[in-house]
C-alpha cells in the first residue's frame, strides 16, 4: 500500500467488478475486483473514495491477469507541459502495462476505453509481481523474465519505452528494487536476482542501469548469501544493505 497521509492507495486482485454503476460512477454493489483503489480513512472508517478499473478488467480477472500482483507507487508532485502541478500514482500487474493515474481523479470505469492520465501498453514485456521504485525523474521496474527497466518522466509524462535496462534478467517473480542516495547525488539502484544455487544482489547506477557497480557473484563465494525471501527487497540503512533470506538477514557493507 501507499499513502499520502490522507488516503490509502493500492491495487487489488482478481474478483467481481460490478460493471453496472450508480449515479456517482461507482459499482452499484460495491465490488471493486481488479481495481486501482483510493481509500478514505475519514472518521476511522474505510471507504472507497475513488478508483480506476480497466475496461477489460473482468476478462483479465477471469484469466488470472490480476492487477494486484503489483503495488501502487505515489510520485512526487511534478509539472506538466502547461505548468499544471500533477499528483500522480503508478501501478502495474500481470498484463505488462503501466497505468498512471491522477490521484485527484483516478478515472473510474468505462466499458470501451481506459480514461486515465497515461497508459503504456506492453511496456514491461513481463508481468509484475513486485513494486517499482522512484528516484528523481526515473522509475525502475523489475518485471519477471525481463531486465530491470528504467523509465523517465519529462513534463509529467513517462517515456513510452525504457531509457536503460540491466544486462541481467530477472526470472520469476522479478524484483522489487530499492534506491539509496546521498541526497541528490550518488544514487544506486539495488535489486535481487533469483537464481540457483544462490540469489544475486546487484547494484546499478541510477543514472543508467547499463552501468553495474557491484554484484554479489563477482568475488566468488565471498558474498554468496543463499536464497532471498520470495519477494525480498533490499533495505539500505546508514551505508549498509540488508537482505532478508529464508534463514537469516545478510548485511552488506564496505570492506575496511
Amino acid at each position: 500500500m501507499a499513502s499520502d497521509g490522507t488516503y490509502l492507495y493500492f491495487l487489488d486482485a482478481n474478483g467481481t467488478f460490478d460493471a453496472t454503476l450508480n449515479s456517482s460512477g461507482f459499482p452499484q454493489n460495491g465490488d471493486f475486483g481488479q481495481a486501482f483503489l483510493k481509500v478514505s480513512t475519514a472518521n476511522n472508517q474505510l471507504a472507497v473514495a475513488d478508483y480506476f478499473e480497466m475496461y477489460n478488467g473482468p476478462s483479465e480477472s477471469d484469466k488470472d491477469q490480476d492487477l494486484g500482483s503489483g503495488g501502487a507507487l505515489l510520485l512526487p508532485a511534478m509539472q506538466d507541459a502547461s505548468g499544471t502541478t500533477r499528483y500522480l500514482a503508478v501501478g502495474a500487474g500481470k498484463d505488462s502495462n503501466i497505468y498512471i493515474v491522477d490521484s485527484t481523479n483516478l478515472g473510474k470505469f468505462h466499458p470501451t476505453t481506459n480514461q486515465i492520465y497515461q497508459e503504456i501498453d506492453g511496456a514491461l514485456t513481463g508481468g509484475m509481481w513486485s513494486m517499482p521504485a522512484q528516484y528523481s525523474n526515473s522509475i525502475f521496474f523489475g518485471p519477471q523474465g525481463n531486465s530491470l527497466l528504467q523509465f523517465e518522466f519529462s513534463q509529467a509524462k513517462l517515456s513510452a519505452s525504457p531509457v536503460s535496462k540491466s544486462a541481467a534478467s530477472y526470472p520469476y517473480p522479478g524484483t522489487t528494487p530499492s534506491v539509496s542516495a546521498n541526497g541528490a547525488t550518488d544514487a544506486i539502484v539495488w535489486a535481487i536476482e533469483h537464481r540457483k544455487p544462490n540469489d544475486v544482489l546487484h547494484a546499478y547506477s541510477a543514472t543508467t542501469l547499463e552501468k553495474e557497480l557491484y554484484n554479489s557473484n563477482e568475488a566468488g563465494k565471498r558474498d554468496a548469501f543463499g536464497k532471498a525471501s520470495h519477494f525480498g527487497t533490499p533495505m539500505i540503512v546508514q551505508g549498509k544493505v540488508y537482505v532478508g533470506t529464508v534463514s537469516n538477514v545478510t548485511v552488506f557493507g564496505l570492506l575496511k
